[in-house]
């Protein structure tokens, strides 16, 4: 019998409390983003760790899961408290952010049109490369938006940040 999956992401009073590891994956100054296809914001893909998991662990599996294939997990480029609403209710996020090398087979499209959806239990998913600058991050909604002018920059190693949307 399969072990039950645990999540670290629990309620809370007042809120929801996850634990997320997720992927800067950048290919020719663009970098992939996705979304729950009802959702208007775009984020960085990855997803929950699992209790007793290591987070560059978690990211390799959510990759495989949802994109299908093997990616290179990378060294920490950012760790990232994340204060958010979220289907009305508050959020408290940790996330850690590698940089992850994609294999050629992964599709790339310039256009930002959709390259790539899967089915993640109830939501399905839609990934795109955009272009990693700023102002085109801030055009289709991408969040955290802490990270809307980090991505292009040197990686030089972790860097903490705060994005406390609830303080807007």
């Amino acid at each position: 019998m399969a072990e039950a999956r645990e999540m670290i992401s629990f309620a809370l009073v007042g809120g929801r409390f996850r634990f997320r590891a997720a992927a800067v994956a950048m290919r020719d100054g663009h970098v992939l983003v996705h979304r729950a296809q009802w959702d208007e914001h775009w984020s960085l893909p990855g997803g929950r760790v699992e209790l007793g998991e290591e987070s560059a662990t978690a990211l390799a599996r959510e990759i495989e899961e949802e994109l299908g294939v093997s990616g290179a997990v990378g060294p920490l480029r950012f760790i990232m408290e994340n204060l958010f609403v979220d289907n009305q209710q508050r959020c408290h996020e940790i996330g850690f952010y590698y940089g992850v090398t994609l294999p050629d087979r992964f599709p790339f499209r310039l256009d930002g049109e959709v390259c790539h959806t899967c089915q993640d239990g109830e939501a399905r998913l839609q990934f795109k490369w955009v272009s990693a600058d700023a102002d085109t991050l801030e055009r289709i909604s991408f969040h955290p938006m802490r990270l809307r002018g980090l991505l292009l920059g040197p990686d030089s190693g972790p860097v903490h940040l705060t994005d406390n949307e609830l303080d807007r």
